[in-house]
């Protein structure tokens, strides 16, 4: 059997991007070396942000070679994760006992599934769940939480030692329609009814939408975008996530994958939503990530984070749109409940096994819950 040893990275300079991408290349480029690396190249996440890069490097012991990977951090808070633990921190707390730092391997500030624990062998991955697990044992943390990993990954985590939470998340699957008006055709006549009517408001405003791919997205638009990003936040009295120079260096490193939507009133960009555009596993799929506006518009919003990116998506031939983290009033724009997992191991024993109880519980709800959601279906029966 391979023998390996596990490496901890305080940033992706310390690893070849080719190395690195070599594993993630089937992830897409939400794990690329150029998107992880550029939250940190920018300042996004760092010691000073509560995201602190330990990145795990599983090295064959002869060879050296990168036999697996997993971004990791080490957190000093739960913001930007999607998958909330405050309860739990907050019991930890009660109990005069310390949460933070805790142990997260996800990609900050994204709620997209998909592989978390990169290697080629089914070995490997297992060894690295494993590591996983024994990292957070001896580093004396009380956590480790692996955040929308995939089916095949939460059982090699559960056999680590990992409890697995189940989630939802709502998204929309193109079944074949040949343009927006089909795929409207397909849903019971009030929700179709209902979204003629918010994109008749967005256009009777004098509104008109754009959508920008890869180089056609300038450096102006993506300060205005900025702009757009921050008012959201600032609306909420928050500060954004994201700095101004990573958006730049998204449009300049991984262009293929950037889709813009802007609304513009009297030619001038009001508004405007950033997606992403991927093919993990040989799937197109867009992801819906960031939006804002500079002017109140009644149904923008849904015309831009919605209508827009579900049209386009019709257009490309993509398979699957993902609206984001929550949000039953995506179901009424054909947006249908997804299960998702994430996986956490706790050190303290009596926690673990209340935690234990509790996801227990909580599944069985969300099973409850997602038949109903099934139920109220927006498309024809």
């Amino acid at each position: 059997m391979t023998a390996y040893r596990l490496e901890l990275a305080g940033t992706l300079d310390q690893v070849r991007p080719e190395e690195w991408d070599a594993l993630a290349a089937p992830a897409g480029c939400l794990l690329s070396h150029a998107f992880l690396h550029g939250l940190e190249a920018t300042g996004c996440v760092g010691e000073e942000q509560g995201w602190i890069p330990r990145h795990a490097l599983l090295r064959e012991a002869a060879s050296g070679a990168l036999a697996g990977a997993a971004p990791l951090y080490l957190k000093t808070h739960s913001y930007g994760e999607y998958v909330f633990d405050w309860a739990w921190a907050d019991a930890y707390a009660r109990h005069g006992l310390r949460y933070y730092p805790k142990w997260l391997c996800a990609v900050p500030f994204t709620p997209v599934g998909g592989m978390r624990l990169l290697a080629r062998e089914d070995a490997a991955r297992q060894h690295l769940a494993q590591a996983l697990a024994q990292l957070a044992g001896d580093s004396g943390a009380s956590s480790m939480h692996v955040l929308f990993p995939t089916e095949a990954e939460a059982r090699c985590l559960r056999r680590a030692g990992f409890m697995v939470r189940a989630g939802t998340q709502f998204h929309w699957r193109n079944a074949g329609w040949r343009d927006f008006d089909e795929f409207l055709d397909s849903l019971s006549q009030p929700k179709r009814k209902k979204i003629r009517a918010e994109r008749r408001k967005v256009e009777q405003a004098g509104v008109r939408v754009r959508v920008l791919q890869g180089a056609d997205i300038g450096e102006q638009d993506w300060r205005f975008f900025y702009r757009c990003y921050a008012n959201t936040y600032l609306q909420r009295a928050q500060e954004p996530y994201l700095r101004p120079a990573f958006f730049l260096h998204l449009g300049q490193q991984l262009p293929a994958h950037c889709v813009m939507a802007q609304a513009l009133l009297d030619g001038q960009p009001v508004a405007a939503s950033l997606l992403l555009r991927d093919a993990p596993g040989g799937e197109p799929r867009l992801y819906g990530r960031y939006w804002g506006a500079l002017a109140e518009i009644s149904c923008l919003h849904f015309e831009l984070c919605y209508y827009t990116p579900i049209e386009w998506a019709i257009g490309q031939g993509i398979r699957v749109f993902e609206g984001g983290a929550q949000g039953e009033h995506k179901l009424a724009r054909g947006l249908m409940p997804v299960a998702t997992r994430s996986a956490h191991w706790l050190a303290h024993p009596a926690f673990a096994q209340a935690v234990e109880d509790f996801l227990r519980r909580e599944a069985a709800g969300l099973d409850a819950y997602m038949d109903e959601l099934n139920e109220h279906t927006p498309y024809r029966r």
